[in-house]
């Protein structure tokens, strides 16, 4: 396993790119948003493409740059849906420790939203709950290291990353 990269995943609201960015300093690493990422390739916004290809399409597309991403000293924070994408998450299991932000469902309920505001992968008529049941299992998965983000602030948490992987890199 390469650690020299950390991907952060979980769902949205998570705070995945707020403590990316946080972390990535702590660190003096660079910082990548996949979703941008996605953006920039595409020269379109998440929900354009949703619209323009379906939920299926784009989580193709996603995979696909996901997959492709090549970066080191690097804290990568993907979006909510990119653990639909098996190759994507097997890439960045081979070139990083993957962080899986965990929260309650009351804490992400909270912090979210309108989920259809934000651009949230989902079909017609599921909910938060049924989000979470989705995706959750995947997040455990493929997390190399899981944080209980719900009682914790940034920088706790940037401290439990750091703390976390560096022990996971001296056992593995």
């Amino acid at each position: 396993m390469n650690h020299n990269n950390i991907t952060l995943i979980g769902m949205p609201g998570a705070g995945k790119s707020t403590v990316g960015v946080v972390l990535a300093k702590v660190l003096g690493y660079g910082f990548l948003d996949s979703d941008l990422a996605i953006q920039e390739q595409t020269k379109k916004k998440l929900h354009e493409l949703i619209s323009f290809h379906g939920e299926k399409g784009f989580l193709e597309i996603e995979n696909q740059i996901n997959a492709a991403i090549s970066v080191s000293n690097t804290v990568i924070a993907t979006g909510g849906s990119a653990v639909f994408g098996e190759e994507a998450m097997r890439h960045l299991q081979a070139i990083s420790t993957v962080v899986y932000l965990k929260l309650s469902y009351e804490s992400l309920k909270e912090r979210l939203g309108d989920l259809h505001e934000r651009g949230v992968v989902m079909e017609q008529g599921q909910t938060l709950s049924d989000l979470m049941d989705i995706r959750c299992p995947l997040y455990e998965k493929y997390a190399h290291i899981t944080i209980e983000a719900d009682q914790l602030d940034i920088r706790a948490i940037v401290r439990k990353i750091t703390a976390s992987a560096s022990l996971e890199s001296c056992s593995g």
